[in-house]
């Protein structure tokens, strides 16, 4: 433990600034992913297009929800 870190470095954190578009931007990598494995392995690209839309918006919604909640939940 040293003067800069605190008492309990483990628990900090970074925050980032802007919480809703790095989800969105790591939901929409996942999805990038899964379509291009799907294309690279033969796989049906449409559903893989269709699962990972689907994935994209339910995790980006829940995520966006998460912060929303605990934001309301700060002094």
């Amino acid at each position: 433990m040293t003067s800069t870190n605190g008492g309990r470095p483990s628990r900090r954190r970074m925050r980032s600034a802007r919480p809703y578009r790095d989800s969105a931007l790591i939901y929409g990598c996942f999805a990038i992913v899964v379509v291009v494995v799907a294309a690279a392995t033969g796989g049906e690209v449409l559903w893989a297009v269709v699962g990972a839309t689907c994935a994209f918006v339910l995790g980006t919604a829940w995520t966006w929800r998460a912060i929303r909640q605990r934001e309301e939940r700060r002094p």
